[in-house]
Parts: C-alpha cells; sequence; structure tokens
C-alpha cells in the first residue's frame, strides 16, 4: 500500500495481513528497528494523546525518528497556508506523513500532493483507520472475527472510530446492533452504505435489549455538544452508561471496548471486571501502529 487513508480501501486480505503483522510484532519482535535513519513528520492539527503518542512510540520501537507539530498555532497554517502546501513542503523534507485534521477529507487531499505515504490518524468524522485497525485486532486477540455479535453503543451519527470500525466488519461474517438515543443514530447514508455492502444491521434504542446477545460492546462517547441543553444530555448519557449491572447476564467470554478518552459513559468499576478489554486496546495501538509505517514507508 502506498497510502493509509480509509479502511474503505482496504480489501479483507490487506487488513488480516496487517493484523498478522502485528501479532508477531507484539509477541516476538516489538523492536525491529526496520525503520532504521526514517524520518516521519507526525502533523497533528487537532488534539490527541492516545493516537499522537502510540505513533511516536511505534517509530521510535521500529528506529525511525519523528518531528512533531501538535497544533495549528504551531505551523504556518495560523498564517494562512493551505493544507495543500503544507503538504508539498514538509513531504520533501520526510520519509512519511501521519495526518490528523479536523476536516473530513483532509488526509486523501493529503496524499494528492505528497511525495511520500501518508497514513491518516483521523479526519473529522471521517475515518480513522489505525483506531479501526487495532480495534479488530483487539476483538481477535479474544475471538474469531467472524460469526459475533457486535454492539455499536452511544453517539453514532458522528463518531469517525464507529463508523470505520461498522464498515471493517463488513469484511467478516458478523451481525451489527446499533444501539444509540433518537438523532444520534448512524446516519442512513451510512446504514445504507454498510447494508449495501451486505452488512446485517439491527437497530435498538436500549442497551438492555439486546447487551446478552453480544459479544462485543464498542461504547462511545456522547457528545454534550449535540445536545440544546444539559438537562436532556444528562438525561441521555444516564441512559446509556454502562455499569456492572449492565454485565450481570452477558455471555462468558463477551468483551467491552472503548477507543478513548471516556467522559462517564462507562462506570470506573467496570474497569476490574474481565469483559474490560478497552486499556488493553489502547496498548495494542503501538503493534498496531508499527505495522501500518512499516507497510508504506520504505
Amino acid at each position: 500500500m502506498r497510502h493509509i487513508i480509509s479502511i474503505r480501501d482496504m480489501s479483507r486480505e490487506e487488513i488480516d495481513s496487517l493484523l498478522d503483522k502485528s501479532e508477531y510484532i507484539r509477541k516476538k519482535d516489538k523492536y525491529r528497528r526496520s525503520l532504521e535513519g526514517k524520518l516521519i513528520a507526525l502533523l497533528f492539527f487537532e488534539p490527541s494523546t492516545r493516537t499522537r503518542m502510540s505513533f511516536a512510540s511505534a517509530l521510535a520501537r521500529l528506529g525511525g525518528e519523528a518531528i512533531i507539530v501538535d497544533s495549528v498555532e504551531g505551523s504556518s497554517i495560523s498564517k494562512g497556508e493551505t493544507l495543500a502546501d503544507t503538504v508539498r513542503v514538509v513531504s520533501s523534507y520526510v520519509d512519511g506523513i501521519v495526518l490528523r485534521h479536523p476536516k473530513e477529507g483532509a488526509a486523501r487531499l493529503a496524499c494528492e500532493f505528497s511525495n511520500v505515504p501518508v497514513i491518516n490518524a483521523g479526519d473529522g468524522a471521517g475515518q480513522h483507520p489505525s483506531q479501526t485497525l487495532l480495534d479488530l485486532f483487539t476483538i481477535r486477540e479474544s475471538m474469531p472475527l467472524d460469526g459475533i455479535e457486535v454492539g455499536l453503543l452511544g453517539d453514532l451519527r458522528y463518531g469517525r472510530t464507529a463508523h470505520s470500525l461498522a464498515h471493517a466488519l463488513t469484511h467478516y461474517d458478523v451481525r451489527i446492533h446499533t444501539i444509540a438515543p433518537r438523532s444520534l443514530e448512524l446516519p442512513n447514508s451510512t446504514l445504507s452504505g454498510l447494508i449495501r455492502m451486505g452488512a446485517k444491521v439491527i437497530e435498538h434504542e436500549t442497551l438492555d435489549s439486546v447487551i446478552n446477545e453480544l459479544d462485543v460492546l464498542y461504547v462511545t462517547r456522547i457528545q454534550r455538544e449535540r445536545f440544546p441543553d444539559l438537562a436532556t444530555y444528562s438525561k441521555v448519557s444516564l441512559s446509556y452508561r454502562l455499569t456492572p449491572e449492565n454485565l450481570a447476564d452477558v455471555k462468558e467470554n463477551m468483551i467491552v471496548l472503548h477507543p478513548l478518552p471516556r467522559a462517564g459513559e462507562i462506570d470506573p468499576s467496570v474497569d476490574t471486571m474481565p469483559q474490560a478489554k478497552y486499556f488493553r486496546q489502547a496498548e495494542n495501538g503501538v503493534p498496531v501502529r508499527m505495522a501500518m509505517l512499516e507497510e508504506v514507508i520504505q
């Protein structure tokens, strides 16, 4: 692959190959040093903790070095420079670019103007392929990716992580259950696209109606800014909060994932339960991103 922009660009074979490579790196070769002498620009024009640090850690473990821009204010974009010009210039300095940007489509635009490979580290409400790959990797550690029931909970209208994961799951024999309040359900265009790709999607408004059927529950943050007032938000957010009581009768090997950061949608008392895999999920970002960097940087 020349660039990694969207999970939609990838076949099942390409996804499985990256997951296999990630597994090998995690188990046997976490310091491969295969990118010794390579310089990568981490252009993060949107706040990030896990994604930025795990890409930097992945690059260091591969022997490469990073130059980091972690805000618009720290770049010439604050002076009015276009993203296209920024990418043209930066790509002449480095061997690859990892880009995070608040505008959907920014990564696709960047690869048109870059002389080096571009990895999308999240663009607006669009795609987040590295997060999706580590999500799949974490599921695969616990169970096969075929033949499972996956629940997507929370803000499914604007959540790019849920959109990316849902599209990736169309490559596998998976039934998708969406669990969201009214107005935050999957957009019609996304839902119809998933169905066209052969996905089995069942919509729910309450968690209790489906949780005991699930093998995987993928929780996302319900964003307060989407609601007209605090009272309405509080009512909805409490209805979609995961507690130990919700997990009392779930399947024996069921797991709970979350892309993080969380904002109250998972009770902290869930953290010590065997179903909680979200911190392991964050940890898996390093081997997965090592595999991605190694795939595109020559």
